[in-house]
């Protein structure tokens, strides 16, 4: 499948003949060379399809800009991949393809900030938010682990860090960064097992919606879901029973999807947009503190939200990270 214009040719011709001349110019007046953007860097590396890309969405002059941008640059070999997937044709978008593609580019490209590989090893784990937009125009998150390499989303592994530019910082990874899902997110960050567990129990029963094939599809919602750590699950078998003999394999399918659905509400609400008072779930009332930051079910039972695991946003909703597992009225 082609790949890259004619016209982008030209124009990777035209800026390194540039870019050259100016060199050549700067150091013949004395002056400061010409900047190496984040762009060049990516032409420099030979990543064409990432070019063309960038052109076929008019993304060129945005990351030409003053930044800092941090930015995952997938390799030839990921977007032919992709185009493979999706049957896309970078010289014949429409308008459609054209905003799914650049809001795609948009979700490998962290602006304000030049994170290094040393920065996210550091941090070992977490989620930042891209340039990519989901419901209400909220950027997108992205989650890094770093124990094995620093991978994104739970795919998407840097082959090639550290590659500065004037204006920021590339790093080249193996496999386009997809737009995310609820899914995505459960999925990825080990201390939402359970929560994953739970869903595929509930699953297994007559749920009150298929939940993994819910979360999993970007167009679907977009929902607001509350979602319990491992040990808020933990917690709640404890409760359920003091002896430890429980698991949540044993428990009813039924009772679970019952549960599950007080942790879900319709509509993307972020932290920012959380009301203080009755907040209608999939399954009934619960009560928001929004100065508190908490959520109290029909039992009396009082949730924390964990304000550093806020606003995880994806395209088909947003994920609030709870300590402890809400209830139906018992």
């Amino acid at each position: 499948m082609k790949i890259i214009s004619k016209n982008f040719k030209l124009l990777t011709v035209f800026l390194l003949v540039v870019g050259i001349t100016a060199c050549s110019d700067d150091d013949d007046n004395g002056t400061s060379p010409t900047p190496t953007t984040v762009v060049d860097i990516a032409i420099e590396n030979n990543l064409t399809s990432l070019a063309a890309a960038l052109q076929a969405t008019d993304l060129v002059t945005t990351l030409q800009g003053e930044g800092p941008f941090t930015v995952f640059a997938p390799s030839n070999d990921a977007f032919a991949q992709l185009l493979s997937d999706t049957g896309l044709d970078l010289d014949n978008l429409s308008t459609a393809e054209k905003a799914l593609v650049k809001n795609i580019l948009l979700n490998h490209v962290i602006i304000g900030s030049t994170l290094t590989s040393t920065n996210l090893v550091d941090a070992e784990s977490g989620y930042t938010n891209t340039a990519a937009t989901g419901p209400n125009e909220a950027n997108l998150s992205l989650y890094f682990t770093t124990s094995n390499g620093v991978m994104l989303n739970g795919s998407s592994t840097v082959t090639n860090a550290d590659n500065v530019a004037s204006n920021g910082i590339v790093h080249i990874v193996d496999e386009v960064i997809g737009l995310p899902t609820i899914a995505t997110f459960a999925t990825t960050n080990p201390a939402l097992s359970n929560l994953v567990a739970a869903l595929e129990l509930a699953d297994s029963g007559t749920p009150t919606v298929p939940y993994i094939t819910t979360v999993s599809d970007v167009t679907a919602g977009p929902f607001t879901v509350f979602a319990p750590t491992n040990d808020a699950f933990a917690n709640l078998l404890v409760e359920l029973d003091p002896s430890g003999n429980t698991a949540l394999a044993d428990l009813d399918p039924a009772t679970v999807d019952a549960v599950l659905t007080h942790h879900i509400v319709s509509g993307n609400i972020q932290s920012s947009g959380l009301p203080n008072g009755a907040v209608m779930t999939l399954g009934g009332e619960i009560t928001a503190d929004n100065s508190a930051f908490t959520l109290t079910d029909s039992n009396n039972r009082v949730s924390n939200i964990v304000t550093s695991l806020v606003d995880i946003q994806s395209m088909n909703g947003v994920v609030h990270v709870i300590d402890m597992v809400l209830l139906p009225m018992q």
